[in-house]
């Protein structure tokens, strides 16, 4: 009989861990608070696999840069201070993260994960015909609006031999939909991916039941984790208990609340947007994933919709979609690209991103044994998912 694992959290992170714990020969129940999966953070995001951009948020100058931002009613980057102690405890643990040789070594970690990610993700649609999410590999352009960003994206390559430095006229070459758009340069990475999230996590709670090694748990939120001396014995849900022999916690934002005695999880909500605009015939929708890089604006094609992600909301926990964000979202998309999409009949969507103060996700084992984490992936969780399922399984083993 094979070992049984218990995953907390249907959202991407869940989904690929129970799938790759599943492909290892385990047996897994999947517990999800919601009554329907990726129903939340996993819902809209940005839609790129960006595996060699991944460099972390806290980084030298941010702070500086914040200062300025909040003089910015569009500003990419928004912090309202709460009465939290969580929220202090989490910005100083942020500032300290700003610096420079803490970032490189980061981001360094980052890249690795990210590299096995796009690897198991590959593997999952080669062996196991994992399809229909809209994946492409449409390379991925960031674009620089001024001289002194464009040189310093120059000098920040980290594939020189397969990245592309490309002036204006060479960008409107690569895509016919940026003839119009005010980016005098960019870089381009052709093998860089792009995907529905949403669709994915579905393809895989499909796979996953139809495997008859995994049971769905919708609709019971986890109260807390009963223990007994160093191991979790039992879930407490709404009306029941749910035996584990092995957990995983994929909580996201709200894992931290489920925290045991003497385990700290740094981990607090960074609210993102998204708007998914439809793509008709009369529109010209760039083919590769955009970065505007000064506005921290994604553009991502995904069928016939493109979808458009920016914004950090450092506001706590509240979850409300804050229409004054979407509209200069709206404003800028517009501005940018404004015949790439029906800005008008675009889908709103907000997110709370689980991160941690230095962008690393903690993946591994607990000083209980046989509880593990795999959670904190900020705004890296769907490219990061696949290898991050795939390197806790190895670790369970």
């Amino acid at each position: 009989m094979s070992q049984r694992v218990t995953v907390i959290g249907g959202g991407v992170v869940g989904l690929a861990t129970a799938y790759a714990l599943v492909r290892e020969g385990y047996s897994v129940d999947l517990v999800e608070a919601r009554d329907s999966l990726a129903s939340a953070t996993s819902f809209a995001n940005g839609g790129q696999l960006s595996y060699r951009y991944v460099a972390p948020l806290a980084d030298a100058g941010v702070p500086w840069q914040t200062l300025g931002w909040l003089l910015r009613g569009d500003s990419p980057l928004r912090l309202r201070l709460r009465l939290d102690p969580a929220q202090w405890r989490w910005l100083a643990a942020f500032v300290m993260a700003c610096r420079t040789g803490v970032n490189r070594r980061n981001a360094a970690q980052l890249l690795s994960l990210a590299l096995e990610s796009q690897a198991a993700l590959a593997r999952w649609r080669e062996e196991d015909g994992l399809a229909d999410f809209a994946w492409r590999r449409n390379g991925k352009l960031v674009a620089f609006r001024t001289r002194q960003a464009f040189a310093h994206g120059r000098e920040q390559l980290l594939d020189p031999l397969n990245q592309q430095v490309l002036d204006a006229g060479q960008l409107r070459l690569l895509d016919p939909a940026l003839a119009e758009a005010p980016f005098i340069g960019g870089v381009f990475t052709p093998d860089e991916e792009v995907a529905d999230c949403h669709r994915f996590c579905l393809r895989l709670a499909e796979r996953l039941e139809a495997s008859g090694h995994c049971r769905l748990h919708l609709g019971q939120a986890v109260t807390r984790l009963i223990r007994r001396k160093d191991e979790v014995v039992a879930l407490a849900l709404a009306d029941r208990q749910l035996d584990v022999q092995r957990l995983v916690l994929c909580a996201g934002h709200r894992s931290a609340s489920l925290a045991l005695p003497g385990l700290h999880l740094p981990v607090y909500p960074l609210k993102g947007y998204s708007l998914t605009a439809p793509v008709t015939e009369a529109h010209r929708a760039p083919d590769v994933s955009l970065t505007d890089y000064e506005r921290k604006i994604v553009y991502a094609r995904l069928g016939q919709q493109l979808r458009v992600a920016a914004m950090v909301d450092i506001v706590g926990y509240d979850e409300t979609v804050d229409a004054g964000r979407l509209r200069s979202m709206r404003r800028l998309a517009r501005e940018t690209l404004p015949g790439a999409a029906d800005y008008g009949q675009a889908v709103e969507w907000a997110g709370m991103r689980p991160a941690t103060p230095t962008g690393v996700p903690i993946i591994g084992a607990t000083m209980y044994r046989n509880l593990w984490l795999n959670l904190g992936h900020g705004a890296l969780g769907f490219t990061l998912a696949c290898g991050s399922g795939e390197r806790l399984a190895r670790l369970m083993g």
